[in-house]
């Protein structure tokens, strides 16, 4: 969610060399990203005071700390970069040279719900309840006011990251399909590390890829980390016996059902995988950001969070559909439900196949093959 935000500030600084310091497990993102010149690492057993040495061998001009917490700020004071911009919060405008007061944008802060207040309101079946976050911005939009104190276009935009063709090429060797065969490949990612709370039941991925599959002849690709390995068999082998049920004759566009790749990717391999589907059908997840950022259509299904703050739509533009239910509970921002799961249970199989086919008409137009 930060990449329009980094788009911009190359726009502004266009002939500045931009480097990104990220965690070194999220490196092969922003090697995607065209408007960063170089990426600069850290792990997470790094101390403050290592990683602020190797930021001010670089010599930077300027840094922008994007996330609100001390220690990214710190990192750019020890580094004494002459110019450091980012939000205050939490004493942490001693470090920075330019603290932009979050008072003067609508914070992008959640406030978790408690277990008594969500039973109160689910007990209420107001489906008009105001909801936590109705004075909230989109995160994307908060990092573009933060890039806009640089002198950056504060205004959102469509930005892609750009997946080497060999990177694509190499997965479908993988799974073994021949780029020649035009496959119609849709993606399917049932995890969410956050919690379960923000997972729809894998018997309504099932039930919902079924349909799609008859309707557009596609081939699923399953996605997820190792964590998501058990959920994701449980996807494969019920879409395997669906299809089955129909018969030997059920027609795929390359005779096969699924492709189960839940914990067996890098996450250049993710993003290669991604960019090879039409459509990729999840969770509200950090794959949902790579597929709208790599321009696969998507189809989100939210619970416990809000659409509002975290949609892939900034990102994603008109391919993109987000589904979400009106129970009165939600957003609570719990990792998992004190009750009964409403705000999932009650998002059906029907309405997500008919946003999944409209989404996958969009895409089809916008690219020009339909």
């Amino acid at each position: 969610m930060t990449l329009p935000a980094l788009g911009r500030i190359r726009e502004h600084f266009k002939n500045s060399s931009i480097t990104v310091l990220t965690d070194s497990k999220l490196a092969d993102l922003w090697r995607c990203f065209p408007a960063v010149n170089s990426v600069l690492t850290f792990d997470r057993t790094d101390g403050v005071r290592s990683v602020a040495k190797r930021i001010r061998e670089q010599r930077f001009d300027a840094g922008l700390a994007l996330p609100n917490s001390w220690r990214s700020a710190a990192e750019l004071w020890w580094a004494s970069i002459p110019r450091r911009f980012g939000y205050r919060k939490d004493g942490r405008e001693i470090l920075l040279t330019d603290a932009v007061p979050r008072t003067d944008f609508a914070t992008s802060a959640t406030r978790k719900r408690s277990v008594r207040e969500i039973r109160q309101l689910a007990a209420s079946h107001d489906p008009t309840a105001p909801e936590e976050d109705s004075k909230t911005l989109h995160h994307v939009l908060h990092y573009l006011h933060l890039a806009g104190k640089l002198g950056a276009n504060p205004r959102s935009l469509e930005v892609r990251l750009s997946v080497p063709e060999d990177a694509q090429l190499a997965v479908l060797n993988r799974i073994g399909i021949d780029p020649a065969s035009r496959p119609v490949l849709f993606g399917i990612n049932p995890g969410a590390e956050y919690g379960p709370a923000k997972r729809w039941p894998a018997e309504r991925f099932v039930a919902a890829a079924h349909e799609i599959q008859k309707r557009t002849k596609c081939c699923w690709i399953i996605f997820g980390s190792g964590n998501d390995i058990q959920i994701a068999k449980q996807i494969e082998a019920g879409l395997i016996r669906l299809a089955c049920s129909r018969g030997p004759a059920a027609e795929t566009s390359l005779n096969r059902i699924a492709v189960n790749l839940a914990g067996a990717t890098s996450l250049a391999e993710l993003l290669a995988g991604l960019k090879l589907c039409h459509l990729l059908l999840t969770n509200d997840s950090g794959s949902m950001h790579c597929a709208a950022a790599v321009g696969t259509a998507v189809v989100a299904i939210f619970g416990s969070t809000s659409p509002e703050l975290t949609s892939p739509g900034l990102i994603g533009g008109d391919a993109t559909r987000v589904l979400r239910s009106r129970v009165p509970c939600t957003p609570c921002f719990r990792r998992v439900c004190p009750i009964d799961s409403r705000c999932m249970n009650s998002i059906e199989v029907s309405a997500v196949v008919e946003a999944a086919m409209d989404a996958f008409r969009e895409a089809l137009v916008r690219t020009g093959l339909l």
